[in-house]
């Protein structure tokens, strides 16, 4: 079964009791009754019995099928429905997503709320202003005769001043309202979808391995995309391809397997040494993958064991034994293919798939499942063929993260029970008897050695169990399954400790998750850019550290501040089992390690550190009193492995981080257990591997290799950021202009409520003739291309120091505007008034001057969107100038309307403006004078004062981007001491004292 489409699927399978109803015939006189939990969120419990031929027969979840569950290897199934609709377990897991609105959307906010302070204060001096001049107006003294007050209703009555301001207020608040740009979040969602539409169909994110391309399942948080500041990731499957190869295990004391990992290939050029495999020096070549590249999940290469040579081996028995153990114990099941005989295994997890395939290569292949038994066709030493047994299966002990072992019971051939074991080294070796310690030393190092190269090990063991034993340890286990209670699983791990020890040790598994491809490069970029990078991962301390090794998140020489509760004094605590006293100490040791790593990080400013904590140590730092603590020294830290954490820990650390930093956060990771911590970032990226669906269905967005993430944050997330800053400064600018010229000519019109342009003119403004503009800038301006945003990763920092969206560049962008209106409004006036308007002597009427102060701020507007642009399309040129034709057909369109429709419009522009040079002089004048600010701004800003994005188009502009001198210098203002990745590993290993000179 699958629940959310992963490619690991779950066992489910019907009681023993009840397998025999096939029929409708049997099932027609079929009668039970089920006991059990209320209905509950936790989708990997279920506490149930049922009461069948007067017998209780425990359920488990493996008898449970989810809502929206799927089916495999099952044609049909009878079952009972024990919840239905919101009382079932999925739904009451599905919560309402968060809320995500993005950083610039919430200042977006503010400056309309700024922009509607602008406007009532506009609107209130007006009114006041009119209210006085109109109170004037009194009996015998007229100043503004004609607008004849005496008899004026209300508005220009002088004896109801008061009231006249009033409603004065009222207009201009509708007059002005024009300052507010509200199609701004029509446009910006249109953008929004194009630009997702954009990050869909890019090519270089699309894996063709797996058919995936990036998806943006929401268009929100695009230019949040470029203010990433920390990015907080798993490991397994995000980092890692989540794909185990079995490549090393040792048995009765001797490691076999001469593979070689990734970490170690890193370890050795870390140290600058030579690989030593099997007592020669490891050259690669295409002989090393040629297992890999037969057999998914099988990476081993040892002749003492394949072929069947293990039963020369010493301790042959041991080593059938092991392997014995790995065929056996486990859920998976065979798929057997009828036509060629092939098994391929459908697994819970990958690392149970790849110890079946392990087994089945060395020669103890597991073939048929059943619901009582475990069938094996294996090499018999003796005869030397290959024979098949079958194993009765008694018992399934099950896997969870406290027990940290599985365990089955089977019955053999002979007769005899066995209780066959595998784990965590941290739960396995206490539970060794004293007879089966031969080979623990042997093992645990091995097993550490495994560890160090970055390998998953786990424990096998095994005993042989007396009739009696088992009797009485079936009985207690039978009646805590049938408990239908809350502590029935406590009960069940209670029974099963009981009968898990005096085991003898066998041996140890190493399989690999190798690094996803791309990963090291994509963290480098990543860390140039001046992002941060933290693991949050459930793994063993040796094993995250040495995969932070292989991904260049740690280098040579950067030193390490270790957080664990590893001390004598709580190890000795812990054995008293005084529970009080180990958390108190456990809390003192936590926050002097922290203040201790604190005072490390002040006292060195020149060098990287790492901070590795484990998830006990992170329970007693994510405290109340402690997390900020926690967070300065990890802020001041290069890099930051969290290990061992919990799914809970996960969320909790996102959120500290996120709302201790106030800066932006990612969260990227592909399970289930990723899923708080996803929704809890600003964004979530989920990755689509074999993990399933859930972490994807929770993220924002989608991709399919942790790689995709150096194009999705560096060009994507740049590029948007950038283009919705610019776009949404661009819409204040024109709106602004606009809005002051119909506020300046209210004020020149002594605030009479006189609008200075057309009604029709007012409405069309923001919806057509300086839309569609804008909307191409926030769809296809660069500022650079990719290939110099990847390039040059220090662009990034643009997006998060967020110069292009500040206050000072808003308010200039505003002022730019006001400056704008100011110059149209006065040099058309001043040039229309008071002389003659054309050759017949005529004088410019307001309708004269509406339309002219129209015409130049369309101008403007539009000639100061191709100013900003710094990539020209056909659409931008279309849209442009298209925009500004588009005015001139609508004012003749407009105009030969009859006059009761165009009203001040009619024939304007054919008998008044078109026929008169004077309105071209004034148009051509008008747009120069109000560009030359800010043309001369933008010049001195580029040659003088230039932003890295302005560098970098120096660059392109001289054709030097093949000068890798002057390229190098540009790019390493990236370099900072406390810089991961490769790049700064490389410079650090060449001259330490270079970063310094180049900083």
């Amino acid at each position: 079964m699958n629940l959310d489409g992963e490619t690991n699927l779950k066992l489910k399978q019907a009681l023993e009791d009840t397998s025999y109803l096939h029929g409708d015939e049997n099932l027609r006189d079929f009668r039970a009754t089920v006991k059990c939990e209320d209905p509950n969120a936790n989708l990997y419990t279920f506490v149930g019995s049922m009461e069948f031929d007067e017998q209780q027969h425990p359920l488990s979840p493996q008898q449970l099928l989810l809502r929206d569950s799927k089916l495999r290897n099952t044609d049909y199934i009878y079952g009972a429905v024990v919840f239905t609709g919101h009382d079932t377990k999925v739904i009451q897991n599905s919560t309402d997503p968060p809320s995500k609105r993005s950083k610039i959307e919430k200042k977006m906010d503010k400056i309309i709320y700024f922009l509607f302070g602008i406007l009532f204060m506009m609107a209130f001096i007006g009114s006041v202003y009119f209210g006085i001049v109109t109170k004037d107006d009194m009996e015998g003294r007229h100043k503004r005769w004609y607008l004849r007050p005496e008899s004026a209703d209300i508005f220009f009555d002088p004896e109801r001043a008061p009231m006249a301001a009033i409603y004065h207020f009222l207009t201009a608040l509708l007059l002005y309202s024009y300052l507010i740009p509200i199609s701004l979040y029509v446009s910006i969602e249109i953008v929004k979808v194009l630009q997702s539409i954009f990050i869909n169909q890019d090519i270089h994110m699309y894996y063709e391995e797996a058919d995936k391309p990036a998806h943006a399942r929401t268009s929100n948080l695009n230019e949040e995309l470029g203010q990433v500041d920390t990015i907080l990731s798993d490991k397994t499957g995000t980092l890692t391809c989540n794909s185990m190869e079995f490549i090393k295990c040792s048995v009765a004391g001797t490691a076999y397997g001469y593979g070689v990992t990734e970490v170690e290939k890193a370890m050795a050029k870390r140290n600058g040494s030579p690989l030593i495999v099997n007592g020669k020096d490891y050259v690669e070549g295409p002989a090393h993958g040629a297992n890999h590249s037969s057999i998914k999940g099988f990476n081993f290469d040892d002749d003492r064991i394949m072929n069947g040579n293990w039963v020369n081996e010493p301790h042959s028995d041991v080593i059938q034994n092991f392997f014995r153990l790995l065929a056996v114990c486990h859920t998976a099941i065979p798929d057997v293919d009828e036509e060629t005989g092939n098994v391929a295994y459908e697994a819970e997890s990958p690392d149970e798939a790849a110890f079946v395939i392990a087994a089945k290569e060395l020669g103890f292949e597991f073939f048929n499942r059943t619901q009582s038994s475990v069938s094996v066709n294996e090499l018999d030493p003796v005869s030397g063929k290959r024979v098949e047994r079958s194993y009765k299966l008694l018992n399934v002990l099950e896997f969870n993260s406290t027990r940290k072992r599985m365990s089955v019971i089977v019955r053999d051939e002979e007769g005899k029970l066995l209780l066959l074991s595998k784990g965590a080294d941290s739960v396995m070796f206490e539970r060794l008897s004293i007879n089966g310690r031969n080979f623990e030393e042997e093992t645990k190092e091995h097993v550490n050695e495994y560890a160090n190269a970055g390998l998953r090990t786990l424990i096998l063991a095994y005993r042989e169990l007396s009739e009696e034993e088992y009797k009485v340890f079936n009985e207690k286990f039978v009646e805590a399954k049938n408990s239908v209670s809350a502590d029935r699983e406590a009960m069940i791990d209670e029974v099963a400790q009981k009968v898990e020890k005096d085991l003898i040790l066998l041996g140890a598994t190493a399989v690999e998750d190798k690094l996803q491809q791309g990963v090291p490069e994509c963290i480098d970029k990543l860390a140039q850019a001046g992002i941060k990078l933290w693991v949050l991962t459930g793994d063993k301390m040796e094993t995250a550290i040495n995969i932070g090794y292989a991904c260049s998140l740690l280098r040579q020489g950067m030193k390490q501040i270790i957080i664990n509760l590893e001390t004598p004094k709580i190890i000795e605590l812990e054995k008293t089992g005084d529970k009080d006293a180990v958390t108190k100490a456990s809390r003192e040791s936590v926050l002097q390690q922290i203040m201790n790593g604190k005072y490390q990080v002040g006292a060195s400013s020149s060098e990287a550190f790492a901070l590795i904590i484990d998830g006990k140590s992170l329970a007693y730092a994510l405290e109340e009193d402690t997390k900020m603590l926690f967070l300065d020294l990890a802020i001041g830290c290069a890099s930051v492995i969290c290990c061992r954490s919990s799914p809970k820990q996960k969320a909790l650390v996102t959120r500290l981080v996120k709302e201790g930093t106030k800066k932006t956060t990612l969260a990227i990771g592909d399970g289930a257990n990723d899923v708080g911590m996803l929704q809890e970032a600003d964004i979530g990226i989920g990755i689509s591997g074999v993990e399933g669906m859930q972490a994807v269905m929770s993220s924002d967005i989608a991709i399919a290799q942790f790689r995709f993430l150096e194009r999705l944050l560096l060009v994507h997330g740049h590029w948007c950021y950038r283009r919705i800053s610019s776009m949404i400064c661009y819409f204040f600018y024109k709106n602004v202009t606009f809005g002051f010229t119909v506020f300046l000519y209210e004020a020149y019109a002594s605030f009479s409520g006189q609008p200075a342009y057309n009604d029709w003119f007012l409405s069309l403004f923001n919806v057509f003739f300086t839309s569609l503009p804008v909307i191409a800038l926030g769809v296809f301006d660069q500022d650079v291309s990719a290939r110099y945003c990847l390039k040059f990763p220090l662009l990034y920092q643009e997006g998060v120091q967020n110069v292009l969206f500040s206050w000072r560049r808003i308010i200039g962008w505003m002022l730019n505007g006001l400056c704008s209106a100011v110059i149209i409004f006065f040099l058309c006036t001043k040039a229309l008034d008071p002389q003659a308007f054309n050759k017949d002597g005529q004088v410019a009427g307001y309708q004269i001057l509406g339309a002219t102060m129209y015409t130049c701020v369309v101008w403007v507007v539009n000639c100061q969107m191709a100013l900003a642009i710094s990539y020209f399309t056909l659409i931008q040129h279309i849209v442009i100038w298209g925009g500004i034709a588009l005015w001139y057909l609508f004012l003749l369109a407009y105009g030969a309307m009859p006059p009761s429709i165009s009203t001040t419009a009619y024939k304007v522009f054919v008998e008044s403006l078109a026929p008169t040079p004077f309105f071209y002089i004034i148009t051509i004048f008008a747009v120069i004078a109000s560009l030359t600010p800010y043309f001369a701004y933008n010049a001195i800003q580029m040659r003088f004062f230039p932003m890295y994005h302005g560098m970098i188009q120096w660059i392109r502009h001289d054709g030097q981007f093949d000068d890798l001198e002057y390229c190098n210098i540009v790019k390493q203002r990236s370099i900072r001491p406390t810089t991961v990745g490769f790049t700064a590993r490389s410079l650090a290993r060449t001259n330490p004292l270079e970063i310094e000179i180049h900083n």
